[in-house]
């Protein structure tokens, strides 16, 4: 039943890391699986480079969700995954995915590993481990996979501007739990690098306290992406 993964990624101007991150879904592709790359109308060469390393390209105004939500339209797979342009899948990370659905986990999410070398990383990679699997809420960075109809029972991702990934797991988890699974996605460090460690870390649980609070993603996304119109 679980045979094809449709590999959904949103891209805004990821030219510089955007051939990287696709070659190493290549082998995927031989196995079956298709790339769906939604590019958020970048201005940069991200569309042309990722066209020979992909199944279907699709252009649409930017934002994640909007993305993401078109991308699941448009995939022909049972299974749906997710995937930052800056995250890299584990070697047999399609085993992994199909072995959760096969033991009926319709929904699930890889541990995650910073890219970072600094040993304050080692820490917050733990943590976002534990706390994921604790909560069942799963945010991008995870790389979340799902089977198609269980998305489409729950709705889908939701259209909002910013916390999508989070209002997405409380709608898969009021149908079924999460499988965590052990194999690890490493994710880019740069945001926590570039603003400081601290500061990220305050600024990103600030945002989601103010969500749970009741703070629009719309007005959180300003503060989010505050030189960018959403």
């Amino acid at each position: 039943m679980w045979q094809k993964i449709s590999i959904i990624i949103p891209t805004l101007n990821e030219a510089h890391s955007i051939v990287a991150c696709l070659q190493k879904l290549q082998a995927l592709r031989q196995l079956g699986h298709e790339i769906i790359l939604v590019d958020g109308q970048s201005q940069d060469q991200t569309v042309e480079l990722a066209k020979p390393y992909v199944d279907r390209l699709i252009s649409c105004q930017k934002g994640r969700a909007r993305q993401q939500r078109l991308g699941a339209k448009m995939a022909t797979g049972q299974v749906f995954l997710f995937l930052h342009a800056d995250t890299q899948l584990p070697e047999n990370a399609d085993q992994a995915m199909l072995l959760a659905l096969a033991e009926g986990f319709f929904w699930g999410r890889f541990n995650v590993r910073l890219s970072g070398s600094y040993w304050a990383f080692r820490i917050i990679e733990q943590m976002m481990n534990w706390r994921s699997c604790l909560t069942q809420i799963v945010t991008g960075d995870h790389a979340i996979f799902v089977a198609k109809m269980l998305y489409l029972d729950s709705g889908g991702i939701p259209e909002l501007a910013l916390m999508e990934d989070i209002e997405f797991s409380r709608q898969l988890k009021r149908f079924c739990r999460p499988k965590c699974l052990s194999k690890t996605v490493i994710t880019s460090s740069r945001r926590w690098e570039k603003n400081g460690i601290l500061k990220t870390i305050f600024f990103m649980w600030q945002l989601r306290l103010q969500y749970f609070f009741g703070t629009s993603a719309d007005t959180l996304v300003k503060k989010y992406y505050p030189k960018q119109i959403p």
